[in-house]
């Protein structure tokens, strides 16, 4: 994989030239001489090409300078001339196709190795990035990035590269033959050509631009609205969906009219340009054949090699659209590989070595925003074996102690130790090997259950994933499926009740068999049946573990060894079940009002 020089400045632009320069160790890797010699024999074939290409005008002037005189020789001589003419098409046509064969890996490659970087990249930012950034516009850049890719490579080396050649050439064919005059008038031509189309196509690339964000924010109000589809349809909210959805598709179509319609301006003032010079050449060309100076053949030459310029100039526009928006849509896919690493592991960190899976709070202080603290100094230990629980009133901070100990964030100041090493100072790939959670939202990905299972650890055999599925409990489960684990679970994991997703995090926690268990409100969305079964299948899970389990039911931590009660970041208690009723404080407060609730919710059902 190339290596990849971050720039840091957020501000600069990348879709200029400095993109290009970016780009190029993916093009050209130093790991790879194979794709390497596919390069030089690429622009061999080029050259071969764009010879040929600048023969085939000489071959047709003479054959239709020949035609003009008679004799058995001369039709031999014309007829060969006119076979050597249509060979050399053939070669050309070979040569151009040779070069896209030998350079089409060369392209997958380089597109493969920069998209495998940036989606490395996603996995590698914070928590904090992927909270503000919508899904559907990292996917939809990452598209338009590795989409332009191909296409932009392959007009640079194989239209822009071969059509400058083709221009000096011509320049000095042009010269040879007719006098400065002809060349001048095609420089001339051609640079106001290329100015008119940069000026235009930059005027069109801000609305392309404005078209991208459109369409990304068209792109992420649908993807958001599929994923929330039970919620819309809980507040009967499909046509203020569609609404919001049209509202951005209305958008992106009039800026695509206005796009379209500078496209129909550029070709006008493109066609007034090349016809310009075209009626100019063949006049100049035609008094020069009254004059006596050109031959009829000439003509042809010179139209012929015009025709060639033509063609790739034809494109000019559309090669220097791609390319710049090439270059755009490039620019975003580098902006994300840019985009800082909020939480690095530290240079030369070893990895995590756990004996005894103890985890200390050592007045941590953290909050998600400068002006917004939720842990204010925060200090606790839980020892080695034991099974600690958090309570506390909501926004307490209770949640965020796992995102700390996951290294999701880092504390303002403080430390977390794990068997007396600061997680800050080792790789926090051994540090979330290490630990196991079962969280309130059991998300699993749209495969089967076995895979979801499974995917605890890599390399997981069936055998684990079946024990695992049976320390869960998904036993019973997984026989009434007519698939089995391979039955598909849906998106989000949608096809199964909470019940049953929270068994299959369980099990797919099982399968990593982690030293350190987080159970972060485990059994919060669910039914007091599905949650007495699932708190006894916790509780197994837990044995012989370092566990911390994240409450907002007291009764289903009121057996931990030890429960500690936050109350605005802070550490308002601390003691066993029954210690804490007695002390009469926060936690005996909260377990009446509980207690309180469940009694009223009994008498109503009664």
């Amino acid at each position: 994989m190339p290596p990849d020089t971050a720039v840091p400045d957020s501000a600069a632009r990348h879709d200029g030239w400095r993109t290009l320069l970016r780009f190029m160790p993916y093009l050209w890797p130093d790991n790879d001489r194979g794709l390497r010699w596919r390069i030089v024999w690429a622009c061999v074939f080029i050259l071969l090409s764009t010879g040929t290409q600048l023969v085939l005008p000489y071959l047709m002037k003479w054959a239709v300078d020949l035609m003009g005189t008679t004799g058995p020789k001369l039709l031999q001589l014309a007829m060969l001339v006119v076979l050597g003419y249509a060979a050399g098409r053939l070669l050309q046509t070979l040569f151009d196709n040779l070069r896209n064969i030998v350079f089409e890996r060369v392209g997958q490659d380089a597109t493969r190795a920069l998209a495998e970087n940036v989606f490395g990249q996603l996995h590698r930012l914070s928590l904090r990035f992927h909270l503000a950034r919508r899904t559907g516009e990292v996917t939809k850049t990452i598209e338009r990035g590795t989409k332009s890719i191909d296409t932009m490579l392959y007009f640079m080396l194989f239209n822009i590269a071969p059509t400058i050649l083709q221009l000096l050439v011509v320049g000095v064919i042009f010269y040879i033959n007719f006098g400065p005059g002809l060349v001048i008038a095609t420089a001339v031509a051609i640079a106001v050509y290329i100015w008119v189309t940069r000026t235009i196509t930059e005027w069109r690339s801000k609305l392309r631009e404005q078209m991208n964000r459109l369409d990304g924010q068209a792109l992420s109000r649908a993807v958001d609205s599929l994923l929330n589809y039970e919620t819309v349809k809980y507040f009967s909210a499909e046509a203020r969906e569609a609404d919001r959805y049209a509202q951005a598709t209305r958008a992106y179509a009039v800026a695509a009219v206005k796009s379209e319609n500078s496209l129909g301006l550029l070709n006008i003032v493109q066609g007034v340009v090349i016809n310009l010079l075209m009626a100019g050449a063949l006049g100049w060309t035609v008094w020069g054949w009254y004059k006596g100076q050109y031959t009829a053949g000439q003509l042809v030459f010179v139209q012929t090699y015009l025709t060639q310029l033509f063609r790739p100039l034809d494109m000019l526009g559309m090669v220097y659209r791609t390319i710049r928006q090439g270059l755009i849509d490039m620019a975003e896919m580098f902006r994300l590989l840019d985009t800082a690493v909020e939480v690095p592991d530290a240079p030369g960190a070893p990895a995590l070595v756990i004996r005894q899976p103890s985890i200390v709070f050592d007045n941590v202080v953290f909050g998600y925003d400068p002006d917004r603290t939720i842990l204010h100094g925060l200090s606790f230990e839980v020892p080695a074996g034991e099974a600690f629980a958090v309570v506390g009133p909501s926004g307490a901070g209770k949640s965020t102690l796992a995102r700390l100990l996951f290294r999701f964030y880092d504390p303002q100041s403080g430390r977390i130790l794990i068997d007396g090493q600061d997680i800050a100072q080792v790789t926090q790939a051994s540090l979330r090997a290490a630990i196991g959670i079962v969280p309130q939202d059991s998300v699993l990905f749209n495969d089967t259950i076995g895979y979801n299972i499974g995917y605890g650890r890599d390399g997981a055999g069936a055998e684990e994933i079946d024990a695992a599925a049976r320390g869960a409990a998904l036993t019973g489960l997984i026989e009434r499926l007519p698939k089995g684990l391979a039955t598909e679970v849906g998106e989000r994991g949608l096809k199964l009740s909470g019940g049953e997703k929270q068994r299959v995090a369980i099990a797919r926690t099982l399968v990593k068999n982690p030293p350190i268990l987080i159970l972060d409100e485990a059994t919060s969305a669910l039914d007091t049946r599905t949650e007495q079964d699932i708190l006894a299948t916790l509780h197994r899970v837990a044995e012989h573990r370092t566990s911390l389990s994240i409450a907002h039911r007291l009764s289903t931590i009121a057996d931990a060894n030890r429960i500690l009660v936050l109350n605005e970041g802070r550490l308002a208690e601390s003691g066993t079940h029954t210690q804490l009723l007695r002390r009469e404080g926060l936690y005996a407060e909260m377990w009446m009002r509980q207690a309180a609730e469940a009694e009223a919710m009994t008498e109503a059902a009664e």
